[in-house]
């Protein structure tokens, strides 16, 4: 199993930013919306928003704003995973994932949409759906998603991106739909007085860490991807929130599972100890040097 990232605390995130602009003048206009390539199929569903990846029959990002009121909609899941008829090109099938051995994961996750029917049945769109390795999807994944939702409850609203890492050379299932080896979501609390960030990046296998293993910093999943998350952020505020972390400032007990503890070892422990860098080289493995750096690089990949 390629091991993960653990950054050390740093404490500039979740810290009151002077001097930033009310978050007023930019929500609702799109704040989760990573920047646009000019090739990229844009597509907008009425809980979600997404950038789809034709050669591959994945979305490169799916993109939504949840907020506390959303969590506590009583939607049932539909369970009818169809092509998604706004896509210009061909999306997965039923048939793709017949006898796969992979899970239908979803990106956008259902359980985020039970505010509407209509964002329910949107959620099984095959444009929002990847193969996942079933222990992945029912288990490390679903508390991620879980955990993303207390965190909505708590701060009343956060931006989250999430996706495939897209290489090339990735095994497929079906009819040329990738699989891909790892996935990625990123998450903005972008209520004051404490403005945060935290990104994820978690191998596609049956993992046995807790979920801060696997925290990165946004700008360390933006390098993984080459998407430029949260642009409509103040390039200040962008720098302090994409470029730290501090695990400390987000809580780690999923509310959706009678508070059950998602973290061990304790969030509490403050680690400034060598971690393994979260570059990835040309051939897109992870880098095994070790670093001290605050970003997690090591001197080749950027580091401090």
């Amino acid at each position: 199993m390629i091991c993960p990232i653990f950054f050390p605390f740093n404490n500039a995130v979740g810290q009151k930013i002077a001097g930033s602009k009310s978050t007023q003048i930019i929500q609702n206009n799109g704040i989760e919306i990573p920047r646009l390539k000019s090739n990229d199929e844009l597509i907008r569903h009425s809980g979600y928003t997404l950038s789809f990846n034709c050669k591959f029959k994945l979305a490169y990002w799916v993109a939504y704003e949840l907020t506390r009121e959303k969590t506590f909609g009583n939607n049932e899941r539909t369970n009818n995973f169809v092509p998604d008829p706004d896509s210009k090109c061909s999306t997965a099938t039923n048939q793709d994932y017949q006898y796969s051995g992979y899970d239908r994961g979803h990106l956008a996750p259902a359980g985020d949409m039970k505010w509407s029917p209509t964002a329910m049945a949107e959620s099984f769109y095959y444009s929002n759906i990847c193969p996942q390795n079933r222990s992945f999807n029912r288990g490390i994944w679903k508390k991620l998603e879980s955990l993303v939702r207390t965190w909505a409850e708590e701060y009343d609203d956060v931006y989250i991106v999430t996706g495939p890492i897209l290489i090339a050379n990735l095994p497929t299932i079906g009819f040329h739909v990738v699989v891909p080896k790892y996935f990625y979501k990123v998450i903005l609390d972008y209520t004051k007085p404490d403005l945060k960030g935290i990104g994820f990046i978690i191998p596609n296998e049956k993992v046995f860490e807790p979920l801060q293993y696997y925290a990165v910093t946004i700008d360390s999943v933006e390098k993984v991807t080459g998407i430029d998350f949260f642009p409509l952020l103040p390039d200040d505020q962008e720098k302090i929130i994409e470029g730290s972390i501090n695990l400390n400032n987000w809580s780690w007990q999923s509310s959706s599972s009678s508070k059950t503890s998602i973290n061990s070892p304790s969030s509490k422990d403050n680690r400034s100890v060598s971690v393994q860098c979260s570059g990835i080289t040309k051939s897109g493995a992870r880098c095994k040097r070790m670093t001290k750096s605050p970003n997690g690089k090591c001197w080749q990949h950027g580091g401090d």
